[in-house]
């Protein structure tokens, strides 16, 4: 019996989240009521305050539960045998993908955006990026394939707020339709100042398509500049 009812609190738990998530995607904190979450839900307001506090407290839940997917993310783009830049490239569009598509990642970057509206203090989305690109970027180092004076921790630092507010305002411009597209032509524009040339002087650019890892969607294949 203590197993079914287990159960149960997790089957709400979910129901009120994914409704609350597709609230504040759309609506806004501000903008969203618990009664709001009820009726999407289809679950009483004692049955929400029975699992959180306060509204605050779903908002909260709602961005730990989208960071909660993030190592699964992370360690599809491991495979040592794919190129590190090639694999950060892949990422930014599975990112960018999620960002135009997922609800519960929707609504963490729009409740992080409002976050000073809450009095709880939510985590800081950028943190994980940064750590991911930093590695990356240190592999293909190692490997001789950044080029010289590219740093890898502090061009991690500025590559995720740049790749954040260009699916930001590309969304707000043109629809999170227009990611994909225009985020292949963000990369055509970055990757020759990361990547190494044989020699002096920045690598001569030749398009050429990637083989992406695998379950990367083919949209996201990225031309990749070599000598």
């Amino acid at each position: 019996m203590h197993g079914i009812l287990q159960d149960r609190a997790r089957a709400t738990r979910r129901s009120l989240l994914e409704a609350a998530a597709c609230l504040f995607a759309q609506q806004g904190y501000a903008g969203t009521s618990v009664n709001d979450i009820s009726a999407r839900s289809g679950r009483t307001s004692g049955s929400i305050y029975f699992h959180y506090a306060s509204k605050e407290g779903i908002a909260l839940a709602v961005v730990q539960d989208g960071f909660a997917s993030w190592t699964s993310l992370v360690t599809r783009y491991e495979d040592r045998s794919v190129p590190p830049l090639e694999r950060l490239v892949a990422l930014s569009h599975e990112i960018a993908r999620a960002l135009a598509e997922d609800s519960l990642t929707r609504a963490g970057a729009r409740l992080w955006a409002e976050r000073h509206a809450m009095n709880v203090q939510l985590p800081d989305p950028f943190v994980l990026w940064t750590t991911a690109a930093t590695r990356l970027l240190a592999q293909a180092h190692a490997g001789g394939q950044l080029a010289a004076g590219v740093r890898p921790a502090p061009t991690a630092r500025t590559l995720v707020p740049a790749f954040y507010g260009f699916c930001t305002l590309t969304e707000a411009l043109e629809g999170p339709q227009a990611l994909t597209g225009r985020l292949s032509d963000w990369w055509q524009l970055v990757l020759p100042s990361l990547q190494g040339g044989p020699g002096p002087g920045p690598a001569p650019v030749r398009r050429t398509v990637l083989v992406p890892p695998p379950g990367l969607p083919p949209e996201a294949r990225t031309p990749s500049h070599s000598a």
